[in-house]
């Protein structure tokens, strides 16, 4: 069971940054806290690396024809870097959605191999984006890393080994089994894994299926099933989704025209970009641009 003065002092800590909606930095790197006190429409994003905790509320997140809901309590484990569609569907002003964020350490996970031991998972019931309910020993101890988060000299003593005590944790939940699979180095997550920060590095430029295979060291074939089973998507339209989520942060910033942001992000045609941008988000780009200005005049 979530404590009760959990949630309150994670509400607070929002509420007091005026970042209701939007989330804020807790002091520690790559952990964050969450407060909404409205549902949310389903959008589109692309999820990292991260262990969410949801403390009070829910959320649901879809991928590739699955439905995540995970709710007070529970913990979402994402291995890779993936594009989903989510939203919050339970919260109130009386019950507002509260949850933790972390940022996993990808090299911390896989330091810790040895204590982990051997991979006994079945690959059918392994997914890069999973929720459970979190064990009571996890539960205590992204508590104790928020609590210690507000006194600068426990900070500094204490993170680093909560912080490992988490990932230690995490990979050893029932639904941690994609994160079990990144500790061998030579196995298709693994693999997937690299072959994603390739395509991050280098979203803007087309890059041939078959590179891609050949950067993962895997035949195209086995590369085809594994990265479809990771991201739930192909490498094509992962790279697709790359470019329009990178448009749309470009296009709410306001600094670049609509042509030039088709161009920035990789697109050889902005008519292109902005019938695939219409459709993926629902509204075209000019009218983005123009409803971000209004939002900051």
């Amino acid at each position: 069971m979530v404590p009760k003065n959990l949630v309150h002092d994670v509400f607070e800590h929002v509420r007091s940054q005026g970042a209701l909606g939007a989330g804020c930095a807790t002091g520690i790197d790559g952990f964050f806290a969450f407060a909404n006190d409205r549902t949310t429409e389903c959008s589109a994003a692309f999820y990292e690396p991260i262990m969410c905790l949801v403390l009070q509320g829910t959320k649901e997140a879809y991928q590739g024809g699955r439905v995540i809901r995970y709710g007070a309590g529970d913990t979402l484990i994402v291995s890779h870097a993936v594009p989903v569609e989510a939203a919050v569907i339970e919260a109130s002003k009386d019950s507002p959605y509260t949850a933790l964020l972390l940022q996993l350490d990808l090299a911390l996970v896989r330091s810790l191999h040895d204590e982990i031991g051997g991979i006994k998972d079945i690959a059918d019931d392994i997914h890069s984006i999973d929720a459970a309910v979190s064990d009571a020993a996890l539960l205590d101890a992204v508590a104790r890393l928020f609590w210690l988060s507000r006194d600068p000299v426990e900070r500094q003593a204490l993170a680093p080994l909560v912080l490992k005590e988490i990932h230690f944790r995490l990979l050893r939940a029932r639904h941690g089994g994609m994160l079990r699979q990144l500790l061998r180095r030579e196995s298709p997550a693994s693999r997937i894994s690299k072959t994603i920060a390739y395509i991050r590095d280098n979203y803007r430029v087309a890059i041939p299926v078959t590179d891609l295979a050949a950067e993962s060291g895997m035949s195209l074939s086995a590369f085809h099933e594994h990265f479809k089973s990771v991201t739930s998507t192909t490498p094509l339209q992962y790279q697709k989704e790359l470019r329009l989520q990178e448009a749309r942060r470009l296009l709410t910033g306001g600094q670049l025209s609509v042509a030039a942001t088709a161009y920035d992000v990789g697109y050889e045609s902005p008519t292109q970009f902005s019938r695939e941008y219409s459709r993926k988000f629902g509204m075209s780009p000019s009218d983005h641009k123009a409803s971000g200005a209004l939002l900051a005049s």
